[in-house]
C-alpha cells in the first residue's frame, strides 16, 4: 500500500456531458485501494471529535482503522453497529457539516472523506455480508408507520432485539423519501431495495398501500401491537401563495420528484407523466431544489434556472450538489425573488421576479433580503417547480387527534421520542420538520431503544 498522503482523495464522478443524458449515478465512489488510502489519512485522535459530529454515533476512527488494514467485513460490522443504512448515508448525508467538519485533518490537506469511506464499506457489506443470524423472539410486537430512514432504522433496532415488526407504507413501494424524494443519480434505488431486503430477511414484514389513519386506524394498531413508531416524514409541500401558482405546469418539488422517481414519469409510457418543460424555473436553493433542477435537465430541458432570494453563501444546498448542478448547465439567479407567475390558456409561461439586496446583519448575524426598486423582470418558463420545503401531512393527526402536535403540525415528543400517547413514539421529519436522512435515522434509533426499554419494564412488572 502506498505511503500515507496528506491531501484528501476526491470522489470520481461521471463527466457532465455524459451524466446529463441518463439517470445513472453521478458520484462513482472509491475503489478498494483509494478507500484504504483515504482511511489511512485518519490520525486516530484520542478524543475522536468526528464521532461527536455523527448523529448516530458511528465509531469512525475504529472503522477507518479496519478499512485501512483491508478488513472490510470488520469495518462494516463497526459501522452497522450504529448505522443501519451506511450505503445510503455515505451518499446523501451532509458529512461536510457533521463528522468531516470536526475532523482534525480539515486544517491541512482536507478532512478525511469519511462519507466516501462509509459508502465503500456499506456497499461492500451489501454484497458480502453473511446472512443475518436468527434472533430469539421476545414476544413483543411493534408497528412502524412509514418506511423512510426513521422508520427503517427503528424497525432494524427492534428486529435485532427479537421484536416482531410490521412496517406500514402508504406508497406502493417502500423506502419513503429515499425512493420518492432523492433521484436515482444521487441514490440508486437498487441500494435502497437491498437495504430493505436485508430487513425483511430478518423477519420484518412490510405492508405497502397501507395509509395509517385511513386503511388502518391507530386504534386498530394499538389493539394489535405493543408499541407504535410514527415515521411518516414531511410530505406536505410549502407554496408561495402568489398569483398564478395554480397554472398548469407549476409543480411542488415534492410532486415533481415523486412522479419522476417513484412513478417513472421519465418514461413515455408512464401512467403519471410530468410536463417536460424546455425552460424550467426552480424556486429555492436547498438540496431538493438542486435535485429538481438536475432532474429537469435529464428530462430534456434546454434551460433550467434556479431562483433564490439570497446570495450564494446563504444557499442551504450541499456545495457538491451546487457544483454538480452548475457543471450540468443549471443557471443561478441569486438575490432574486418571485412576484407572480404569468400564463396563457391556463398554462404557465413565465415567472415575474424582482431583484433583491441584503441588509446589514441583524442581532443574530443574519442579513435580510429586501426588494430593489424598479428592478422587476420576467424569466420565461413553461414549467415552474416550487422547492421551498415541506411540512408534515396532517392526515394522521386529523385521524387521531389524541397525539399532541405543534401549530406547524410536527408531533411533540419527549427525549425518548415518546408522544403524548405512551404507546406511540415518533421521529424524523414528522417531529423536526424537513431535515436530513441521518438525523431521521438518529431519531429512529433513539425511539427503537426507548421502546425496547419500555418492553423490559413491562416484563419486570
Amino acid at each position: 500500500m502506498a505511503s500515507i498522503q496528506k491531501e484528501r482523495n476526491e470522489i470520481p464522478a461521471l463527466p457532465p456531458g455524459e451524466r446529463v443524458k441518463s439517470f445513472a449515478e453521478v458520484a462513482l465512489g472509491f475503489d478498494a485501494d483509494t478507500a484504504r488510502a483515504e482511511a489511512a489519512r485518519c490520525l486516530n485522535c484520542k478524543t475522536a471529535p468526528c464521532k461527536g459530529g455523527c448523529p448516530v454515533g458511528v465509531s469512525i476512527p475504529e472503522f477507518l482503522a479496519k478499512l485501512k488494514d483491508g478488513d472490510f467485513t470488520e469495518a462494516g460490522k463497526i459501522v452497522k453497529a450504529t448505522n443501519n443504512l451506511p450505503s445510503v448515508c455515505g451518499r446523501v448525508c451532509p458529512q461536510e457539516n457533521q463528522c468531516e467538519k470536526l475532523c482534525v485533518r480539515a486544517r491541512a490537506g482536507g478532512a478525511v472523506a469519511i462519507g466516501a469511506c462509509e459508502r465503500f464499506v456499506g456497499d461492500y457489506m451489501l454484497k458480502n455480508a453473511p446472512p443475518a443470524k436468527k434472533v430469539k423472539p421476545i414476544g413483543k410486537r411493534a408497528a412502524v408507520i412509514g418506511s423512510g430512514p426513521a422508520g427503517l432504522t427503528a424497525a432494524a433496532e427492534l428486529a435485532n432485539a427479537g421484536v416482531s415488526v410490521t412496517v406500514f407504507e402508504a406508497f406502493h413501494r417502500p423506502g419513503g423519501v429515499l425512493v420518492y424524494g432523492i433521484p436515482e443519480f444521487r441514490l440508486p434505488k437498487s441500494l435502497v431495495k437491498a437495504e430493505i431486503d436485508a430487513l425483511t430477511a430478518r423477519g420484518v414484514a412490510v405492508e405497502c398501500n397501507a395509509v395509517a389513519g385511513r386503511t388502518v386506524t391507530i386504534d386498530e394498531l394499538k389493539a394489535e401491537y405493543d408499541a407504535i413508531f410514527i415515521g411518516t416524514g414531511a410530505g406536505l409541500p410549502v407554496f408561495l401563495n402568489i398569483e398564478g401558482e395554480n397554472l398548469n405546469g407549476v409543480y411542488s418539488a415534492n410532486e415533481y420528484l415523486t412522479r419522476v422517481n417513484l412513478m417513472d414519469a421519465y418514461k413515455p409510457s408512464s401512467a403519471t407523466p410530468v410536463r417536460r418543460g424546455k425552460r424550467v424555473a426552480v424556486i429555492g436553493a436547498g438540496n431538493v431544489a438542486m435535485d429538481a433542477a438536475r432532474t429537469a435537465v435529464r428530462m430534456g430541458a434546454e434551460k433550467v434556472t434556479v431562483i433564490y432570494r439570497r446570495g450564494r453563501e446563504e444557499m442551504p444546498a450541499r456545495a457538491e450538489e451546487i457544483r454538480h448542478a452548475e457543471e450540468e448547465g443549471v443557471v443561478f439567479e441569486l438575490l432574486c425573488a418571485p412576484l407572480k407567475m404569468t400564463g396563457e390558456n391556463g398554462s404557465v409561461t413565465g415567472l415575474k421576479c424582482v431583484r433583491m439586496r441584503l441588509t446589514e446583519p441583524d442581532a443574530t448575524g443574519r442579513k435580510t433580503p429586501v426588494p430593489v426598486a424598479n428592478s422587476d423582470f420576467t424569466i420565461d418558463a413553461d414549467v415552474v417547480i416550487v422547492a421551498l420545503g415541506t411540512a408534515p401531512n396532517p392526515l394522521l393527526t386529523d385521524a387521531y387527534p389524541a397525539i399532541a402536535a405543534t401549530k406547524k403540525g410536527t408531533l411533540i415528543v419527549d427525549a425518548n421520542m415518546r408522544t403524548s400517547d405512551p404507546k406511540i413514539y415518533a421521529g424524523g421529519d414528522a417531529v423536526t420538520g424537513a431535515a436530513t436522512v441521518i438525523l431521521a435515522m438518529g431519531a429512529g434509533r433513539t425511539a427503537g431503544r426507548a421502546i425496547l426499554e419500555s418492553f423490559k419494564k413491562t416484563v419486570c412488572l
